[in-house]
């Protein structure tokens, strides 16, 4: 500890503070400064901010690029929009430097020892004119949050200018690698059909066999609570049947859901001691997929397979894929101060793709939704996501929604709310309550998802306790997705016919496309993906 005690406050070294650029600015010609301070063994301490280090930062106005009098490309623009960023940082930590540097000026005009050495009105002088110098640095400072804001807007504007150039650049490639037609090169007589053929996605016809590369991830396939010691649950995943139980040790596993002997569905049958039954002939299975009992007839060396199956945070995990897995599952769980509410798992005629586009928009909520949790809202003039250049997450403008794509398959999203159904505020940071919800869209089959819905709040948790409470949050869950279902079902109609539901992207769909373009680099084998945190 430090010994400041009032009888050695004489002994205190002190330097005026004639030199100072503060001083100097309104031209006060005296002041005191404590420079450091008498530790206990008796020497001198200097006196270090821990701040001081968020504010040594280099101007970076000398490394903006110069492209004075040149068009710029969208990477160019792009790099700007960054270098302005940086700009702003910067002089928001010089705004803020400003004022604890004033502060500290005051402090000084006040310190007893100073005012022995000026009158009443130097002291009212001197503190008048720093009360003047802070409400213009406080002023500069809401001016810099002003440059951030519209700094970061034009930052997700040129972002989507790129992001267009990559679709442009990619549809090119692939119409230079494939064979030209008469009716190809009639259509690009057309300028404007051209330009909207090279600005798509081409997500159209019927849905392609599933990649081996996209079965290479950690799949979340069941809630804990809904796998008992007795019991089983019976999943399709990839165009496969699989069935989940625990073994003696508690654990689960997953195991195909085929017998061996007949090929019946052994979901069908029961759990005996940690071995999963069938109920045509008996035979048993453990976890692992090994047979440990057949009756009546001679043991045979028999197994099924059997998936990698690791149980975390509440959640089934299976990995599908023929590489070896890797060592950490994603978590998912609600932020801190979150309660979970429900859970719910559904199955639904549409492919996982198609969903997740769904889950992934929320432009389309005031026209979709009006009879749910969207009633009521107005249309706004100009919906944008926010989101950094190499993310799959972001927030909506103007509704106070944060949302990310979370590979391989799970929407997370933190909604602001005052009461059910209506928002408040600009952002999640103004909203005093909040819901956050998880989504995960299993590809059971190329026309079927199976979604497992987690919702969790960070208020009312007496919510938790009032009996058959699960079964209105599923009522309201279910009356939400029929909304958006018969939209879906629709889309897959048209699209298996040959129409392509990503014909022309804008920027409120900024967030789809780039789930897409992950979805298309990991199904042609990248060794790096489009906006993961690795890459």
């Amino acid at each position: 500890m430090f010994a400041i005690a009032t009888a050695a406050a004489l002994s205190l070294p002190i330097s005026p503070c004639c030199s100072s650029k503060l001083n100097n600015k309104r031209g006060v010609r005296g002041g005191f400064r404590v420079l450091a301070i008498i530790g206990d063994d008796g020497r001198l301490v200097e006196r270090k901010s821990p701040w001081m280090t968020l504010f040594d930062v280099e101007d970076p106005r000398s490394k903006v690029p110069q492209y004075k009098g040149k068009f710029l490309d969208a990477y160019q623009a792009l790099e700007v929009a960054r270098h302005d960023i940086q700009y702003c940082d910067w002089k928001a930590r010089q705004d803020v430097l400003t004022i604890m540097l004033l502060h500290e000026k005051v402090v000084d005009v006040l310190n007893p020892l100073a005012r022995e050495f000026k009158s009443i009105g130097t002291l009212k002088k001197d503190l008048a004119e720093l009360q003047e110098e802070l409400a213009q640095a406080h002023n500069q400072v809401h001016i810099s949050e002003a440059r951030v804001s519209t700094a970061l807007d034009k930052l997700a504007y040129m972002e989507t200018l790129v992001n267009d150039k990559i679709l442009q650049e990619r549809n090119t490639t692939e119409s230079d690698l494939s064979p030209p037609t008469p009716s190809t090169s009639e259509e690009c007589k057309d300028t404007g059909k051209s330009r909207q053929r090279r600005r798509s996605l081409n997500v159209s016809g019927p849905v392609q066999p599933y990649s081996a590369h996209l079965k290479n991830f950690w799949y979340p396939v069941a809630f804990s609570s809904d796998l008992k010691d007795d019991t089983m649950v019976p999943i399709d995943c990839f165009e496969e049947p699989w069935v989940l139980f625990r073994g003696k040790d508690g654990k689960p596993g997953c195991v195909q859901n085929t017998c061996a002997h007949r090929a019946c569905p052994l979901h069908l049958g029961s759990v005996n001691e940690g071995r999963i039954q069938c109920p045509y002939h008996g035979w048993e299975y453990s976890t692992d997929g090994k047979c440990e009992k057949m009756p009546s007839t001679r043991s045979l060396n028999v197994k099924i397979k059997a998936l990698p199956c690791f149980e975390q945070e509440g959640m089934i995990w299976i990995w599908p894929g023929d590489d070896p897995p890797t060592a950490e599952l994603p978590s998912l769980l609600p932020p801190p101060g979150f309660q979970i509410h429900a859970e719910i798992v559904m199955e639904l005629p549409v492919e996982h793709g198609l969903l997740l586009d769904n889950l992934l928009d929320l432009a389309h909520a005031p026209f979709t939704h009006t009879s749910t949790f969207a009633k009521g809202w107005s249309v706004p003039s100009l919906v944008k996501f926010l989101t950094p250049a190499t993310g799959l997450q972001g927030y909506w403008d103007p509704y106070p929604i944060d949302m990310e794509f979370r590979p391989p398959c799970m929407v997370l999203s933190t909604i602001g709310i005052s009461k059910p159904g209506k928002l408040e505020g600009q952002s999640t940071r103004e909203c005093s309550t909040h819901l956050h919800q998880l989504h995960v869209c299993l590809p059971s089959s190329r026309q079927k998802t199976r979604l497992l819905y987690r919702m969790s709040l960070d208020f009312a948790p007496i919510l938790k306790h009032i009996p058959f409470m699960q079964y209105l949050w599923r009522h309201f869950a279910e009356k939400v997705l029929n909304e958006d279902l018969r939209l879906v079902v629709g889309q897959q109609e048209r699209m298996l016919n040959g129409a392509n539901v990503w014909n022309l992207p804008v920027s409120y769909d900024k967030l789809g496309v780039r789930y897409r373009l992950w979805r298309d680099s990991v199904e042609q084998g990248s060794k790096q993906f489009p906006f993961s945190k690795s890459s």
